[in-house]
């Protein structure tokens, strides 16, 4: 086994690079999907390569280790053994990342929907602190608090509701959730996973604007939002106060730009390599594991 197996773990430092220079350039909506997919794609990817360095190490084991110091018999080796012992304790520390995100975001949405039972799609919870989020389900609704009402005006509670409206429409806590999933087995990963949860802000927010028709009511909901704060017990929510807050205001004031198609061309082809080296990858671990196991 040669440089292939590694090259996924290399590209995904890449990644939030290219990523990050994408989300600058292309629409919220189509740089969240394409760096939520391109997050999964390197997840998995680096999940396969690890697994498949950290087999080599039954070439350790009886009755192969009996042929490991044989030159004679010309087995190619695998990979070093503190390379494979590596590679499996790195998989193991990422399951346990994986386990532990899922409680979390299990207890944080059984928190979320034990807080009342919706009417016509929305909880108002009694509570002085300003706080609105969009409670994902079958059916979904909107949860928000007495404080937040006393702290929007009327046409700034329509951004409010537009805004949560647009998660739960377009399934934003998929894409948040799928590449939270991948940050946890490749922590390299963790730049796209909290860009992802930005690019959702700001494609609620531009359906939002696209709803009320006044884009500088919607940023002057998202500050007046963001200001009051938020409620970290229920941090992986999706809200109107979330996730960078000043650069969603300013791209709400700014003038559009023009998007292009070859925005994402950068990610697209680092996913692609991706796969393409683990593909490759597994041709050459088949290979190895049939000589080996020619053996027995």
């Amino acid at each position: 086994m040669r440089t292939w197996v590694y090259l996924p773990l290399l590209l995904s430092v890449a990644l939030p690079w290219a990523s990050r220079w994408m989300s600058a350039r292309a629409a919220p909506s189509l740089a969240a999907r394409t760096v939520a997919a391109a997050a999964v794609v390197a997840g998995t990817a680096s999940v396969c390569c690890l697994a498949l360095l950290a087999l080599t190490l039954f070439d350790d084991l009886p009755p192969l280790s009996a042929y490991d110091h044989r030159p004679d018999l010309g087995l190619p080796k695998p990979v070093p053994g503190w390379v494979a012992l590596a590679a499996a304790v790195l998989l193991l520390a990422g399951s346990v990342r994986l386990g532990r995100l899922v409680r979390i975001r299990m207890r944080v949405l059984g928190d979320l929907r034990q807080l009342g039972r919706p009417n016509a799609g929305l909880v108002i919870a009694d509570s002085p602190e300003p706080f609105a989020v969009a409670v994902p389900g079958r059916p979904g609704h909107i949860l928000m608090t007495s404080g937040m009402l006393r702290l929007l005006d009327v046409d700034e509670r329509r951004v409010l509701f537009a805004h949560e409206q647009a998660h739960l429409a377009r399934g934003h806590h998929r894409l948040v959730s799928a590449a939270a999933w991948a940050a946890a087995v490749n922590p390299l990963l963790r730049p796209m996973a909290s860009l992802v949860s930005h690019l959702v802000e700001r494609w609620a927010d531009e359906d939002a604007a696209a709803e009320v028709g006044d884009r500088e009511l919607v940023a002057r909901a998202v500050a007046k939002a963001s200001l009051a704060g938020s409620h970290r017990r229920f941090e992986p929510a999706m809200g109107l106060h979330g996730a960078g807050a000043v650069q969603r205001v300013s791209a709400l004031i700014a003038p559009r730009r023009q998007h292009s198609w070859r925005d994402p061309i950068a990610v697209v082809g680092l996913s692609v390599s991706l796969l393409a080296a683990v593909a490759v990858a597994v041709l050459e671990f088949v290979e190895v594991a049939e000589e080996w196991l020619a053996l027995l």
